[in-house]
């Protein structure tokens, strides 16, 4: 059966999360419809065993990624950056590589900032993005909406955490599907 070629594929798919960090956060406008739906995302990836990647923003003025992340991730491997875009973070970018991931699915704050400026850079590194639209924010609704505009003309391909974790599972007829379903109810 031929797939369209934007339908995420297990085998080249990984997760990015960008800065969910406490001190910012907290005047995010969508800050625990974020949060809540990130740990499903992590949950949901882990049921699949699939790469997750997260990052944080400049910690020492910023905090801590957010405890509920940090809870399900398990002492993750985060990757302190400086630039807004995560792709300037040569480790990072190396990892990806690495595993070779050629679709990210990308969440976090802001989207109009590093958010914005990690999936243009991905596209120029000739990756193909998936931005989790319920799991961005910004702290203004207009340049949240903005950027979203703007990401998706420049071909950034938008969906939801069902649409992400439905087209990784493919079927329906395995225990991950039974695990993945309970997760999103």
């Amino acid at each position: 059966m031929a797939r369209h070629a934007t339908i995420l594929q297990k085998k080249t798919t990984g997760l990015l999360i960008i800065d969910i960090q406490q001190r910012i956060n907290a005047v995010m406008k969508y800050r625990k419809r974020v949060v809540d739906n990130v740990v499903k995302l992590i949950k949901g990836f882990q049921i699949l065993n699939l790469p997750i990647f997260i990052t944080e923003q400049y910690r020492k003025g910023l905090g801590p990624t957010e405890q509920p992340i940090l809870d399900v991730l398990n002492q993750p491997a985060i990757v302190e950056k400086i630039h807004f875009s995560c792709c300037a973070a040569t480790p990072l970018l190396d990892q990806i590589r690495q595993r070779n991931i050629q679709q990210i699915v990308i969440c976090g704050i802001e989207t109009h900032v590093c958010v914005l400026q990690t999936s243009l850079d991905f596209l120029a590194e000739g990756f193909q993005v998936h931005l989790v639209l319920d799991a961005v924010s910004s702290r203004k609704k207009h340049d949240h909406e903005m950027a979203i505009d703007r990401l998706t003309q420049a071909g950034v391909i938008p969906t939801t955490i069902e649409s992400v974790l439905f087209e990784l599972l493919i079927r329906a007829d395995n225990q991950e599907f039974k695990q993945i379903s309970q997760l999103i109810k």
